[in-house]
């Protein structure tokens, strides 16, 4: 194997938008032998959309553990894969931690190419201090998550969080009884696509702003440090 060659690509995909691919993301699909995709019907889309034929295989949560040493043993032998995952960069919150970490262990070489992250539109276009910040991704589903939310009331600075439609109206409540309604928050759905929407103000204003509504769409909840404004 050469010294350059490359055994495995992080192609981030659009986080809405089919249009927010990069060049170099459709090149690299079109080249590898394999491309690891989360959902391979997601994944189809795209593909169709760019007229990519490489074969598909899944790889997510349920089975990275148990096809990971298969994959390895692909790339030993020479197979190049490219990861991507329904939407974002591979790894952040999303399936990559592991193919990466054992890749690298056996010296083989991986490559991640920038591209979407849901999280970086939604501070930048949230108003609230970005020069420093913590990503949560998202909270505990259950045990732990209020001992990490009271912990979280103390970080100074600002806090991006994930989190699904259906868990918001929860979250924001929470929220809301944790860093107090006056606490200035953002939240941003449905990023890149026709109905974006981002609202930025306190806790309380956001909790009220969402909570007689059908909320569809993928979140972003942005949350300003204590002391900060």
């Amino acid at each position: 194997m050469k010294e350059d060659h490359i055994s495995l690509y992080l192609v981030p995909t659009p986080v809405g938008n089919m249009k927010d691919i990069t060049l170099r993301a459709i090149e690299i699909l079109q080249q590898v032998d394999t491309i690891l995709a989360e959902d391979t019907r997601t994944t189809g889309k795209l593909l169709k959309r760019y007229e990519i034929g490489t074969k598909q295989k899944s790889y997510h949560a349920h089975n990275e553990h148990k096809i990971l040493p298969w994959l390895i043993e692909r790339m030993k032998e020479g197979e190049v894969f490219a990861l991507v995952t329904d939407a974002g960069t591979p790894g952040i919150s999303d399936p990559g931690f592991l193919i990466v970490r054992e890749a690298l262990a056996e010296g083989l070489k991986v490559e991640c190419l920038p591209g979407a992250t849901a999280f970086v539109p939604a501070l930048v276009k949230s108003g609230i201090p970005s020069d420093r910040f913590v990503f949560e991704g998202f909270l505990p589903a259950k045990k732990g998550r209020q001992t990490r939310l009271k912990a979280l009331t103390e970080e100074e600075r600002t806090i991006i969080l994930y989190e699904s439609p259906h868990k918001l109206k929860k979250t924001l409540d929470q929220i809301t009884e944790y860093f107090g309604e006056d606490r200035i928050i953002s939240v941003s759905r449905e990023l890149t696509k026709i109905h974006e929407e981002t609202i930025t103000a306190t806790a309380a204003e956001v909790r009220d702003h969402f909570s007689e509504r059908e909320i569809k769409g993928e979140i972003v909840i942005v949350i300003s440090g204590k002391g900060r404004k």
